[in-house]
């Protein structure tokens, strides 16, 4: 099947993005990697009236770290995020999970940006997004503010985004050198959309779960530091309140198994990365 006919809008700078989102509204959608957009025009699942690109905007594909948070502009791929050569020391738990993020072939042309749009709730970067507490810089031709990750994604695919706004920039803050960091995931085949995802984020204090592919959003948890039996009993808590439901994947209850066993498996797994 091909797309349905639109206008195809190559944008020489962000005002003209700005304009062509104005005039166009809901009509028309972002065009930065096309990973997931193209499928979706080919198949007719979307019929936007404007497709508008701004993979060209070199203000777009910087990567930028200050000390307090990184910058990562909307035209940034997967794969160079992945290979900028202070991920690590700036964004470990980002280092573990972009490895599960798709394949090579499409890491190599998806932008961070453009799965953060797409809001699937199974998907690794909108996770450790939440996780990490980064926020996303959305802009039009009147203004720009920031969201956070948390309030950002709404449900379903569905995010706080205006129809006139780009998606910009995302902000995630930087390494705390007390915190440990860890990342898991549960697929059929890696690859894979997340059957089950957690992001761990530890101190010596508290402890973070976000989990991935249970609701229709990632959510997160945040406990004292608990171990043993009271870890346990917590865990299981959570895994209720995600309201799993069966598919064709997996059932509920294999699920909430997962949130509660990958959960302290990754739990356990950043408090040894503090070491």
């Amino acid at each position: 099947m091909k797309p349905a006919r639109f206008d195809y809008i190559r944008a020489a700078d962000i005002a003209e993005a700005h304009a062509a989102l104005a005039d166009y509204g809901k009509d028309a959608r972002v065009i930065a990697g096309g990973q997931t957009l193209l499928p979706m025009l080919s198949m007719r699942l979307v019929r936007p009236k404007a497709v508008v690109d701004i993979m060209h905007l070199p203000e777009l594909r910087e990567i930028a770290a200050n000390g307090r948070e990184v910058r990562i502009g909307a035209s940034v791929r997967q794969a160079e995020l992945l290979a900028w050569p202070t991920l690590d020391e700036n964004l470990p738990l980002l280092k573990k999970a972009l490895p599960w993020v798709g394949h090579a072939q499409t890491r190599s042309r998806g932008t961070v940006c453009g799965s953060v749009a797409h809001a699937d709730p199974s998907a690794e970067i909108p996770l450790t997004l939440v996780a990490l507490d980064g926020a996303i810089e959305l802009s039009t031709r009147r203004g720009r503010r920031r969201v956070p990750a948390n309030d950002f994604f709404v449900g379903m695919m569905s995010t706080d985004r205006a129809d006139n706004e780009l998606i910009e920039a995302v902000f995630i803050p930087t390494k705390k050198s007390d915190h440990g960091y860890a990342f898991q995931e549960f697929g059929r085949r890696h690859g894979d959309f997340a059957i089950v995802a957690c992001a761990a984020v530890v101190s010596d204090k508290a402890t973070r779960l976000a989990v991935g592919g249970v609701a229709d959003r990632p959510t997160l948890r945040d406990f004292p530091a608990l171990d043993g039996s009271a870890l346990d009993e917590a865990l299981d808590a959570f895994a209720w309140t995600l309201n799993a439901r069966d598919d064709l994947h997996a059932t509920a209850r294999y699920r909430r198994e997962l949130v509660r066993r990958m959960g302290r498996a990754t739990i356990e797994e950043a408090r040894r990365c503090r070491a």
